[in-house]
């Protein structure tokens, strides 16, 4: 499963950066997804935080549980293989 996550975390951005390079679509769409993304991310984080504030629940296990989440799995897995989309378009546009 690790080898999974490692080898899907290089190839999806690849993938990525040559579609993007085909179609100017999936630009916007990459772009439009990671925007929705950051803010489901975001709310779930700020949300799960301040629900433990408020019950004063304030303990390092008690925040984990906000990995049980699968919105915040997913926008989170989408946002870090967009971030590596990125700095591949950043890092061959400056050769």
């Amino acid at each position: 499963m690790k080898i999974l996550l490692v080898i899907s975390s290089i190839s999806f951005p690849i993938i990525m950066y040559y579609l993007q390079n085909k179609n100017k679509r999936f630009r916007i769409a990459f772009n439009m997804i990671a925007v929705i993304s950051a803010i489901i991310f975001g709310n779930i984080a700020s949300t799960s935080i301040y629900q433990i504030l408020i019950d004063n629940a304030v303990f390092m296990t008690a925040i984990h549980g906000i990995f049980l989440n699968p919105f915040f799995l997913m926008t989170g897995a989408y946002l870090g293989v967009f971030i590596v989309y990125r700095l591949m378009i950043l890092t061959l546009d400056e050769r």
